[in-house]
């Protein structure tokens, strides 16, 4: 318990910058997202700073469900990602799984028909 009790100590002493990267760290490790779900606002007290909301240029392309066309899927996958015929198919039978990530909103979205086209089912992060 006094380990819980350090590690509290050790997270209520970072700075916002530190908070907030670690914020950051946590979700690409455990692929996760801090953000508030829709309906929750945070109140801003008028001494806070003023922040600008920067709009999201990284996607992550997930693949959901294979269909009934896995052939044509794993296929199209190691078109995309460049992996080997045993890599893909792990990936496209262990759905849903990350395809890429951290690309742009044109490559994801072109990802995307193209896998859709072969009847897999395709999420954007």
């Amino acid at each position: 318990m006094s380990d819980l009790a350090k590690l509290v100590d050790d997270l209520s002493s970072l700075t916002i910058l530190e908070a907030a990267e670690l914020s950051k760290i946590l979700e690409e490790k455990w692929h996760v997202s801090a953000a508030a779900p829709i309906g929750i606002t945070a109140s801003v007290s008028d001494s806070a700073p003023a922040t600008t909301v920067e709009e999201k240029n990284e996607f992550d392309v997930i693949l959901s469900t294979a269909g009934t066309k896995k052939i044509n899927v794993i296929k199209e996958i190691r078109a995309i990602t460049g992996l080997g015929l045993k890599d893909a198919k792990d990936l496209v039978e262990g759905a849903p799984q990350l395809i890429k990530d951290a690309v742009s909103r044109e490559e994801a979205q072109k990802i995307k028909n193209k896998l859709e086209e072969t009847g897999a089912v395709i999420e954007i992060k």
